[in-house]
Order: structure tokens, then sequence, then C-alpha cells
């Protein structure tokens, strides 16, 4: 499959085009970028690669069969629907869509056309919620009754600002797509934010989740980027014991340290030995190995999804629901109570 990408910034840089490069029978075929120093950039990095204006000008230039769009948000619905439209399966990155409303539109707008639309919840491939599942899988736990998900990152460059931008659809679309993976569907949700000035606007720069899921376990999720803290944590309660991990956001530290997945796919991934989860039960506490975290699987996938081999890796139907959530949860703040979903 020849994938071109669309976005050249953080995203398309560090979190798509080294895993592409890493993927089995997935090649980088061309990228779009506009502002000087980012064509810069795609030429630094991988000098070979074409480089376009525009969308358009990739689809007229031919030889793709998919996109990856990774352009900032309010972007990312025009630019689906235009690939969608010259016949391209589609990586739409995170947050998929302003509204789940606007998810179905986009949905729909595939299935007509015959594509395969993705989205791009790559953080289900991290090693610390893999793990997890892992642990959840086993039964160890017993009967389960809470999860706790915690991300805390010191990194106020990258807040969004403004009402298109805020914490609740950056890292929230992760936080709550991994919980809907591991625990199923939410009934219902109560959310508060933290809400800061930015020189977009007024936005949310950390929020608390509490979601009760259908099958009666409930979890409890908790971000910010402004509050000087780097924490990755997940906790899980059930009846024969406790699961807790503190991990390192691996695979991102790995990359921004300039090491590529494509140089070590066997090695790549795994947490330090120090930061591994014990679980302790009525029958002793353990150490967990580390499962391998693995971004470059989601565009395997992808392409297994295109070659008519199975679902896509996060569907536009997954994808609705997290935002399903996420628009509960900013109504149960901006009203103060409990929102069904």
């Amino acid at each position: 499959m020849r994938l071109g990408l669309v976005g050249y910034g953080t995203g398309g840089r560090h979190f798509h085009a080294p895993y592409i490069a890493a993927a089995q029978g997935v090649e980088l075929a061309g990228v779009v970028a506009r502002a000087p120093q980012t064509i810069a950039r795609v030429q630094e990095d991988m000098p070979s690669i074409p480089v376009y204006a525009s969308l358009a000008d990739m689809i007229k230039a031919g030889g793709i069969d998919a996109v990856t769009i990774t352009t900032p948000p309010q972007t990312r619905r025009e630019l689906v629907l235009e690939a969608i439209a010259a016949g391209l399966h589609v990586v739409a990155d995170k947050p998929f869509a302003s509204s789940a409303a606007v998810a179905r539109e986009l949905g729909e707008a595939a299935e007509r056309a015959g594509v395969v639309l993705a989205v791009y919840h790559n953080r289900r491939f991290d090693a610390d919620v893999l793990t997890l599942k892992k642990v959840i899988g086993s039964g160890e736990l017993g009967k389960l009754w809470r999860v706790h998900s915690r991300m805390e990152f010191d990194d106020p460059a990258t807040l969004e600002g403004g009402p298109t931008g805020g914490l609740l659809r950056d890292l929230g679309s992760h936080l709550v797509d991994q919980m809907l993976w591991l625990l199923g569907p939410v009934r219902s949700v109560s959310a508060y934010l933290d809400v800061a000035e930015t020189s977009e606007g007024v936005t949310d720069a950390g929020f608390v989740l509490n979601l009760q899921h259908v099958s009666g376990v409930h979890s409890h999720l908790s971000a910010s980027k402004l509050n000087r803290l780097t924490v990755r944590e997940f906790r899980a309660y059930g009846e024969n014991g406790s699961f807790v991990s503190s991990g390192t956001d691996v695979q991102t530290q790995a990359i921004f340290a300039g090491k590529r997945p494509a140089d070590d796919p066997s090695g790549w991934g795994y947490e330090s030995e120090d930061r591994l989860g014990i679980l302790r039960t009525r029958t002793g506490d353990s150490v967990v190995p580390s499962e391998q975290g693995q971004y470059h699987s989601y565009y395997e996938g992808f392409l297994r999804a295109v070659n008519g081999d199975g679902p896509p890796p996060v569907s536009v139907e997954e994808a609705t629901a997290t935002l399903m959530v996420l628009d509960a949860a900013r109504l149960s703040a901006q009203e103060g109570r409990t929102v069904d979903v």
C-alpha cells in the first residue's frame, strides 16, 4: 500500500512517519507540506520522498492508495471528504471530528465511496495499556470493579488553545478510547474541566472523567499539560486484588531520542524493568512483564482492512462512540450533572 501523509507537524513527523516506515507492506509515497520550514524538515528527514503543496496536488500526481490526515483538527473534515471523494482509503488523526454527528457524516461518506476510513487512536498500542489488557484478560483480578487512568504531561507548548482545542479532545480522545476498548460501552459520564486562558481563547487545560460502563465497571480518567507533572499510571481493582503500573510513554521517548522502530522491530516499545507493573492478589505479589508497544502494528492492521482482511484497527463506529462520551463529558462539566451517553 502506497500511502501519502498530509501534514508534517509534530504529529506527522513523530507519530506517523516513523511507524509507516516500520509497517510491513506499507510505503510512504509522499508528504503534503506548505510552510518552508516544514518542507525543509521533510527533505532533511526523508530526502527521497516527494513533497506536495496540497492534497489535491498529491491526488493529481497519482500513485497512492491511501492517505493519513494529520493536519490541525479544524481542517480535518474537509480533507477527509476530499480524500474519500478521490477514492482513497483514509486514516484520520484524532480528534477525529468536532462531534459525533460529524463523525457519522464522514463514516457515511466513506461507506458510499466504498473506501476504508480508520481513526488513529494509536494509544491502544501503548505498552502499558496492552499489558493492562492482558492482566484483565487473565482473570487474576477476579470480578473487575474499577480502573484509574492518569496521563499528566509537562507540555504546555502543545496545548491547543481556544474553544476548538483543549485537552478533552486531545488526550481525552486517547483515554476514553482505551477504556471503551478495555471495558466496553459507557452508560453515563460525570466530568470536571480545568479551564485556562490562552492566546486563542478560553480552553480546557485538564480534566477528570468518571465513566460508568454498561458492564458495571467504572473508570476514572484524568489528564493535564500545564501542571508541571509527568505521570502515566494505570490502577485496576478487582475482587481478588489490584494491578498498578507507572509507565513512561516509552515509544514517544524513544522517537524524540532519535530512535526508530524500523531499526529494532523486535526490541521496540518495551517498558524498562524498573517500571514494570505489579499484580497483587491474595496469593502474593508478582511483577508483570511488559507487552510490546508498537504503533506500527496500527498501519499493518489498516493495510489488512484495505485488503479486505478484517476491520480497521479503530473503526468509525468505535471513534464515534468515543466522541459521544466526550460530547457528554463537556455537557456534564457545563451543567454540573451526570449525563447519559
